[in-house]
């Protein structure tokens, strides 16, 4: 019989840490709490492998699961020393969910589940405090009647206001027990009004209810959303946590909060972390009630008057202390930590490995290699390289004015500008119109999940520093800035107001998410410094990858850039972009609408210097690094003039009439141009154009190794070949050129011809090509769309739908194919080493810079990989990482 259910509690569990799979993040980490002899209320975890179950058979379960449930409970029951659905002696229970890695706030979560209106007086009994025990049901039927019942949660929300209103109070914890009393009826009502139905007062409904509420909500659109935005696969499945409830709301005495072993947005080595007297886990995260400090220090720095834990329960405060160095210590990371104090006794709610920013990712990754705790390698591996990109773009000029209109929490840093939006909806939409956005809410949802990913940065009136917006926020890389509480938020006028300001829906805002600053207008930025951790961290990484990181780069400026990025060389530096510059579009407009091959050459012979002066100051940026060039690829068309006056200065200079070159463009003009005259097509058609460009490579490259006294090794890239007769056609001519060039300079150079793998039939016939090229790049761009046979201007009205259909796992134009675009690459690989064992390899299509293909391309063996500016940190310590595991891998298979 299939085991679905393990236990864990009183110092013993059935699973361990190493179990994440199966039980989930939570499940495998209460489970390891428990055996390492921490404070864990008891309690059990379904596995992920029955969500994958329930899905498959109709949202039903197998009749083994009700058994070993009951089992568990009992064993719970044992434990506690209280009875599930006892009206004299209850148990209550949470009911949580855990996917093998954390996503805050997507799935769903009932507490106080086993209340009715007997236990409900059973629990005031044995408490002695008939409050709390109000309070509790009210929140449980506020929970199960919006989680599992469908009842929307702003029904609850609005009766609770109004009965605040009514008792003229600010607070929850103000109202007492005939208030709370009161609420349960007015609760009640409300669901029966609702649905039609009374509450369920049966606790095994209840269970039953919640255990596939928390399946269910794996399917939900925002858990869909944010495992599409985080790579998280469909079938991995959640697991469903059920454990024994502590009370944080029972007084004075008791507490709820959230911890982090170090600062999660800066890595300090400090305790961080918010708590609330007299609440439960839920009024925290939710941003209902301002959360308190930790710490004295904290409590002082963020100029609160309010006591820290550290004051308010300084021997329960000791005793967390302790439980943050033996996680730490234990699991060798940063711990992210929920707890409950009931009644003066410290209660371990969760541990998991904490959401970082990339500055403290780093940091942490750092000091703690520094401190003997992980080795560098281990460091190298704790960051992830996408979330570098937070560290790679500019941050607010400190010396700019700044028109601050409040000051909230600094809970994602960065900085950002961007036009108000009040829904995410909103912000969804109008960001992909291109306009920059700041998400503006009073509190966010998961439900805010498409608009918090879509804008570039994300501002609320309610909320601490681990709210649902800042612990979102921080794993997307968005600016925040939390509970800026002199904030009023009205979403149906489109205005937000403070200190006698309004700012509307589309006025530009800037947020500070390090200082917790919010300012009217504009305010400029500055580029990011990368010393420190960044240095140490990617100094370690380079020592680990083998494979190089070039970069694709077109200007003088992205060369540099990628140079000061630690690029090592120039992968893809697409000539085409040169063209377009307004001194020279003329004479390319003029190139093409040539009647014979002597008109193209004589405005070909304009272009030279121009092409020779680019490619001189890239070789003289570069120098000592190889560069490789790609000859003009693009459709001609994309150069040819549309307007009138466009067609003015072309006839002009060519002294021709406009109305002949716009018979001579309409000539041109192509069905398909993706697949047309393009690329080595041109070049065949045409060979005076890649004559040209070869001759401004070789000039170029011969005077700055004359000027640097470098030597230059130009590497000269024919796209789109797809037999190898095109490639030889071409590289004949190239050589030609060479050997003119050569001649009249009196001197000569090593140079290097090679081509793009970018057609599936380049790619099958690779051994073939290999005779006659130096190196292959494979151009991943167009293998995806010619293997696909899909446009990738095009896929975005489609794509996501796949991807929310299971139909693709990611969007095969961000992280390579592996199953079909893949092996194209990994054939073309195989086959051109067959023929030429030492030609170098490499690619540069977009797939260069993510982590995911990187990954691949170490494993097919390629030389480089190559991706844009500031994408090349991400690829060093991508490729690092592929690097040390591959090296583990070994390790391990020869143990």
């Amino acid at each position: 019989m299939s085991k679905w259910v393990y236990s864990f509690g009183d110092g013993a569990a059935e699973g361990t840490r190493q179990m994440k799979e199966l039980l989930g993040g939570k499940g495998a980490n209460l489970a390891e709490m428990s055996s390492i002899g921490l404070p864990v209320p008891p309690g059990f975890t379904i596995s992920t492998e029955m969500c994958a179950w329930y899905d498959r058979h109709q949202q039903s379960y197998p009749d083994a699961l009700t058994g070993q449930i009951e089992a568990a409970m009992q064993k719970m029951e044992q434990s506690v020393g209280a009875i599930f659905g006892d009206s004299q002696n209850p148990l209550l229970v949470s009911v949580r969910s855990g996917a093998r890695v954390s996503m805050p706030g997507m799935m769903d979560t009932v507490l106080n589940l086993g209340l009715n209106d007997l236990t409900v007086e059973g629990l005031a009994r044995r408490s002695g405090d008939a409050r709390f025990a109000w309070d509790s049901y009210r929140r449980f039927i506020q929970m199960y009647g919006d989680v599992v019942m469908g009842v929307a949660h702003h029904l609850f929300e609005e009766a609770l206001e109004n009965l605040k209103l009514d008792k003229g109070v600010d607070l929850d914890t103000e109202l007492d027990e005939k208030d709370l009393r009161d609420l349960v009826e007015m609760y009640k009502e409300e669901v029966e009004r609702t649905l039609g139905k009374p509450f369920p007062q049966d606790p095994q409904k209840q269970l039953w209810g919640a255990i596939s509420a928390v399946f269910k909500s794996w399917k939900t659109d925002r858990a869909r959303v944010y495992r599409r935005l985080n790579g998280i696969p469909e079938d991995w499945g959640t697991a469903v946590n059920v454990q024994a409830m502590v009370f944080g709301n029972m007084g004075e005495s008791s507490a709820t909060g959230v911890a982090f072993t170090r600062d999660p947005s800066t890595g300090e080595r400090a305790y961080y972390g918010e708590f609330l007297i007299n609440a439960q886990g839920e009024d925290v995260v939710a941003g209902i009630r301002t959360p308190q400090h930790l710490t004295i220090k904290a409590r002082e720095a963020g100029k609160s008057n309010k006591p820290s834990m550290e004051e308010a329960m300084p021997k329960v405060f000791g005793q967390l202390v302790g439980i943050f160095e033996t996680l730490e210590g234990h699991y060798r990371d940063m711990q992210d930590i929920e707890f409950t104090v009931q009644d003066n006794k410290l209660w371990m709610l969760q541990t998991r490995s904490g959401k970082r920013t990339a500055k403290a990712a780093l940091k942490i990754a750092v000091d703690m290699a520094s401190e003997g705790l992980i080795s560098e390698d281990e460091a190298v591996m704790r960051v992830d390289p996408a979330a570098l990109d937070q560290l790679l773009h500019p941050t607010l000029d400190p010396a700019a004015s700044r028109d601050v209109l409040t000051i909230g929490l600094p809970a994602s840093p960065g900085a950002a500008s961007g036009h108000v939006a009040f829904t995410a909806d909103e912000a969804e939409a109008r960001a992909k119109e291109g306009e920059a956005v700041i998400l503006v809410r009073v509190e966010t949802s998961p439900e805010d999940i498409h608009g918090m990913h879509a804008a570039r940065g994300i501002l609320t009136a309610r909320g601490g520093m681990t709210s649902h917006a800042a612990v979102v926020a921080r794993g997307m890389g968005r600016p925040c800035v939390s509970g800026a509480g002199a904030l009023r938020v009205d979403v149906k006028t489109g205005e937000m107001t403070v200190g006698g300001r309004t700012i509307r829906r589309g006025e530009m805002i800037t947020i500070d998410g390090s200082t917790g600053e919010v300012m009217a207008g504009h305010v400029p930025t500055l580029k990011a410094e990368l010393s420190g951790d960044f240095a140490q961290l990617m100094a370690w990484a380079d020592r680990a990858r083998t494979m190089a990181v070039r970069t694709n780069a077109d200007t003088p400026h992205d060369t540099e850039t990628a140079r000061g990025f630690g690029a090592e060389g120039i992968g893809l530096c697409r000539t085409e972009h040169m063209f377009f510059d307004g001194d020279r579009i003329i004479a390319v407009r003029q190139m093409i609408l040539a009647e014979d091959e002597a008109g193209r050459r004589r405005a070909l012979e304009t272009l030279l210097p121009h092409q020779r002066q680019d490619f001189a100051e890239i070789f003289h940026i570069m120098r000592g690094l190889p560069v490789t060039i790609r000859l003009l690829d693009p459709p001609l068309h994309e150069f040819l003039p549309r307007e009138e006056k466009e067609f003015a200065e072309v006839a002009a200079v060519m002294q021709v009439n406009p109305e002949h070159l716009r018979r001579r463009a309409l000539e041109l003009t192509e069905a398909n141009p993706m697949l047309g005259h393009r690329g080595c097509r041109l070049g065949i058609a045409y060979p005076e154009i890649y004559e040209m460009q070869a001759r401004a490579i070789f000039e170029a490259a011969l005077h700055v190794g004359e000027q640097s006294g470098e030597t230059i090794i130009p590497e000269i890239m024919i796209p789109l070949v797809s037999t190898v007769a095109e490639l030889a056609f071409l590289k004949e001519r190239i050589d030609a050129v060479a050997e003119i060039v050569f001649e009249e300079k009196e001197t000569r150079l090593t140079y290097l011809v090679g081509t793009m793998i970018e057609l599936p039939r380049a790619a099958i016939t690779a051994n073939e090509i290999a005779g006659k090229a130096d190196f292959f790049s494979f151009g991943t761009n167009d293998l995806t769309q010619t293997t696909f046979g899909i446009s990738r201007d095009d896929a975005g009205g489609f794509m996501p739908l796949y991807i929310d259909y299971g139909i693709l796992s990611r969007d095969p134009f961000v992280s390579i194919d592996q199953t079909g675009v893949g092996e194209l690459v990994r054939m073309g690989a195989e086959r051109g080493r067959s023929t030429k064992a030492e030609i170098k390899l490499g690619i540069c299509g977009e797939h260069g810079g993510d982590p995911a293909s990187i990954h691949f391309c170490h494993g097919v063996g390629l030389d480089y990989v190559s991706c844009s500016p500031y994408r090349v940190p991400i690829a060093r310590l991508a490729a690092a990482q592929a690097a040390l595991e591959a090296k583990a891998a070994l390790e391990g298979g020869k143990a």
